[in-house]
């Protein structure tokens, strides 16, 4: 990845950086360990890539200082080298800037408002009762439905829909395929089949969010479906009606969250975890992937379940006896029980 240029000295007093090395030394792109070239940046912070460390051709490394040692060149010290490193590589992303209006191929409805800063693009479609504020971009193919607002400096992709009564915040991304605002699965059964619950409530999604591809936000059944600030959601999640996410929390891939679940903020969900509805996730509280959480959680920590991957064989054999653990269990009771010879 490159772009402008920045000398090494620039990068340190930007980020508030330890240098070792050439101050002058000009950086015009970021690499990974193995791949960087002799002008580019790279980092140091998982312990599993130490032995490409000493070999790399990066100019310069964004390490810790106990790690410093082992570069064979410049460096910048850093109490959080992923963290420096990703501020660092953002001035080397390089994205075209549409230009602000309405494309002729966009569909606006007369009762939306569009702000003359905003960017509309191809084949998109706004509809009654809308709004799209300054500095926000429509990328090809998005759909927004009545009553729904994108807010300042907003980003959505590409074929993005927003179904109704959906409201962004500032600087959101939404990724392309994302669905927000679709019906809740709300159905009540009778002896005839099933009845439709309506969904009448709406989607309300905070400040700086990050939304993944393919990732689906139903909206609620009354009251809304919410993100707070500063979500951040991975590719292909689904997220039930009426859940709300506290602030700062992060997703994986594939995640699903069922209806009218509370999660807190600071915690981390990781890929395919599974949660059912109506429970409590308290603040900080990691779950690790692929993960069923039945339960509510009140306490701060990590938490796993299912089984670690194992042989086929053995696997089989634990798994049969997964069946035998009552009466086992049955049984430690009863030998607990019996009087002893004393």
């Amino acid at each position: 990845m490159s772009g402008a240029a920045h000398t090494l000295g620039d990068l340190a007093a930007r980020f508030g950086l330890g240098l070792r090395g050439d101050p002058a030394a000009r950086i015009d792109g970021v690499g990974t360990l193995a791949g960087a070239g002799p002008s580019q940046l790279a980092f140091f912070a998982n312990r599993a890539y130490r032995a490409q460390l000493p070999g790399t051709r990066a100019a310069a490394v964004v390490l810790r200082e106990d790690d410093a040692g082992t570069a064979p060149g410049a460096t910048l010290i850093s109490r959080d080298p992923y963290l420096d490193f990703a501020r660092i590589a953002a001035l080397f992303e390089r994205r075209a800037r549409p230009v602000p209006g309405i494309h002729p191929t966009a569909v606006v409805d007369a009762s939306a408002s569009v702000d003359p800063g905003a960017s509309v693009g191809p084949h998109c479609c706004v509809g009654p009762q809308s709004r799209i504020e300054a500095g926000a971009e429509l990328g090809p193919g998005c759909v927004i439905g009545p009553g729904c607002a994108v807010g300042a400096q907003s980003r959505l992709v590409a074929r993005v829909t927003l179904v109704e009564r959906v409201t962004l915040g500032r600087r959101v991304l939404v990724h392309p395929g994302a669905v927000i605002g679709a019906d809740g699965f709300g159905i009540a059964p009778s002896s005839a089949g099933w009845t439709k619950v309506p969904q009448l409530g709406g989607v309300r999604i905070g400040d700086d969010c990050e939304i993944g591809a393919n990732t689906t936000i139903d909206r609620g059944a009354i009251e809304d479906t919410v993100l707070e600030e500063d979500v951040r959601l991975d590719n292909q999640i689904q997220i039930g009606h009426n859940v709300r996410i506290g602030a700062h929390t992060a997703m994986a891939g594939c995640a699903a969250v069922a209806g009218s679940t509370r999660i807190g903020r600071w915690c981390l969900i990781g890929g395919a975890a599974g949660i059912v509805g109506h429970l409590e996730v308290c603040d900080r509280v990691t779950i690790t992937a692929m993960s069923l959480v039945t339960r509510s959680i009140r306490e701060p920590g990590e938490y796993s379940s299912g089984t670690p991957l194992q042989p086929r064989r053995q696997w089989r054999r634990n798994a049969a006896r997964f069946g035998q653990l009552d009466a086992l269990a049955r049984s430690v009771r009863r030998g607990n029980q019996e009087p002893s010879d004393d």
